[in-house]
């Protein structure tokens, strides 16, 4: 107690004096004065580790196998862009379970269907909390949406509004109207570009977030004022996006974090300070004409207004929640259903046998006098098929939302430290070659019985997650997958601009993305013009 009381006394005056020198400093070097503020540092967290080093001797024994890292830093500068396969390399060496030590916190990452199912499942509510970064708890309103809000009673309501009011099936059918609008607007936008190269990625990005975004308050804008929110949409999920997948060093050095080094906080600021005044926009749009008789389906926003309308909530659902989750609905479901779509464009093209089964079955459920409708959706079991081995062996989170274990536990063996970030390597274990035959190969009728599916109980495929904090989205993705895949391969053939190759290597981040953006050429499948209308 005495050591930590000293350490912390340490680190306050540390503190003081990097104050003084940030506000006597004109240096506009962003590193530099990141690498000035850890030098300061330095000797506080050094001194503090050597103190407690002996008492920790006992329980460092326990902890997983891991590379021994640098003072200070740990394991940081060997981090390698591309994170999902350095750690799959690391495991080569230190096995499925291994610790890293990422600047003041303790990583840990698995890599197998086992550990997986111990932390997942058998370990489930000591593992329910995630490992919110900086940056995201800005962005989330403090961490009142349902990715950050720590496992409780709070969470518990958030999941319940989610699943029963907004993402189960029977929500998900009462504004199926307004998706099939964007989608037919899509198809009409596509007929216009009729053998000029498009950038598959950036239209589906905007296709889906118009789709969302007509779900949320689908009711309350309309014309050209939705269109000019969904372009303005479009800019401030980038900047979010791209702020997120950022390092950051408050996270690694949580002492730091009131300092804001990079200034990534202030930045994602002025981005929630965007989203904020379009909530605010929509919201009171809707305010206005509550209560007016409707014969229109209700979107999302009138359903959660309602919610915070009730008394009878405990904990209450707050103004702060609405936001919180159309930040999540905006957010989490534009880039990761988009990229999966252009990974499997990509897959298919790559491969035109495969497309070709595809495009065959649609014949024969849709025909080609008519469009894709989402009740075609069910029949349409090859292209269900493609979808599972995208996701097999592109997972939209490859390393999924880290966790964060409420108290210390045991994991394969091994002690994992209350607090610590732990990652499981999703990517990894859909590309273990003890659990796939040729797994590096796209092959959709490996789920041809239909036996995997997304419900989290298979270890050996779960692309969605697992346990309590497995995606509350899934019928929506797997609804808007479906129904704009089938549109795009029933509609239009696919080809690449003269002389280019089809690059599937990935890129890694907050989303697995392709690292090159797919470029292709559509041209009309059908002969009646009309089904392009």
């Amino acid at each position: 107690m005495a050591e930590t009381t000293g350490f912390f006394h340490l680190i306050q005056s540390v503190t003081d004096f990097w104050s003084w020198c940030w506000k006597s400093s004109n240096q506009k070097d962003e590193l530099g004065r990141c690498l000035v503020s850890l030098f300061l540092v330095a000797l506080a967290i050094s001194w503090y580790l050597f103190v407690i080093r002996k008492s920790k001797k006992g329980q460092e024994a326990q902890l997983p196998p891991g590379p021994r890292g640098l003072p200070l830093v740990g394991s940081l500068p060997f981090l390698d862009s591309e994170l999902h396969t350095y750690f799959a390399k690391l495991a080569q060496t230190y096995g499925p379970i291994y610790k890293l030590q990422l600047g003041g916190k303790v990583g840990v990452v698995v890599s197998s269907p086992s550990l997986a199912k111990e932390v997942l499942k058998d370990h489930d509510t000591t593992f329910a909390n995630r490992d919110m970064p900086a940056v995201g708890g800005t962005i989330a309103y403090g961490g009142k949406d349902i990715v950050w809000t720590p496992y409780g009673p709070e969470w518990r309501m958030l999941r319940k509004v989610c699943v029963r009011e907004m993402l189960g099936n029977a929500s998900l059918d009462a504004v199926y109207s307004l998706r099939h609008g964007e989608i037919r607007r899509m198809v009409g936008d596509l007929h216009d570009k009729n053998g000029s190269p498009i950038n598959v990625g950036d239209q589906m990005f905007l296709t889906i977030l118009n789709v969302i975004t007509s779900m949320l308050w689908g009711g309350t804008v309309k014309g050209d004022e939705g269109t000019g929110l969904g372009v303005e949409f479009q800019k401030v999920v980038g900047e979010i996006t791209e702020l997120l997948g950022k390092p950051n060093i408050s996270d690694f050095y949580p002492g730091l974090a009131r300092f804001d080094l990079q200034g990534l906080q202030k930045k994602i600021r002025v981005s929630l300070l965007k989203f904020d005044r379009i909530f605010d926009s929509v919201i009171q749009q809707r305010l206005k004409i509550d209560g007016k008789e409707s014969t229109e389906s209700k979107d999302f926003l009138q359903i959660l207004l309602q919610l915070k309308d009730q008394k009878d909530t405990n904990p209450p659902f707050t103004m702060i929640h609405i936001k919180a989750l159309l930040m999540d609905m905006v957010v989490g479901g534009t880039d990761t259903t988009s990229n999966t779509v252009e990974w499997a464009m990509a897959e298919l093209m790559n491969k035109p046998e495969t497309l070709k089964k595809v495009q065959d079955e649609l014949d024969v459920v849709v025909g080609k006098d008519s469009i894709v409708e989402e009740s075609h959706l069910p029949k349409l079991q090859y292209l269900h098929a493609v979808m599972k081995e995208v996701l097999r062996l592109h997972p939209a989170l490859p390393l999924m939302v880290p966790h964060c274990p409420s108290s210390s536990c045991t994991i394969g063996g091994y002690m994992v430290p209350k607090g610590a970030r732990l990652f499981v390597n999703v990517w990894a274990i859909h590309r273990d070659p003890s659990v796939w035959e040729d797994p590096l190969k796209f092959d959709p009728d490996r789920f041809s019985s239909g036996k995997r599916d997304f419900s989290g109980n298979d270890f050996n495929y779960f692309p969605f997650g697992s346990g309590r904090r497995i995606c509350a989205g899934i019928p929506m993705a797997e609804r808007m997958f479906m129904y704009e895949l089938a549109t795009l391969l029933h509609s239009f053939n696919w080809k690449l601009p003269e002389g280019e190759k089809l690059d599937l290597k990935e890129k890694f981040g907050i989303v697995m993305k392709k690292a090159t953006p797919l470029i292709a050429i559509p041209t009309p499948r059908l002969s009646d013009p009309a089904l392009y209308a």
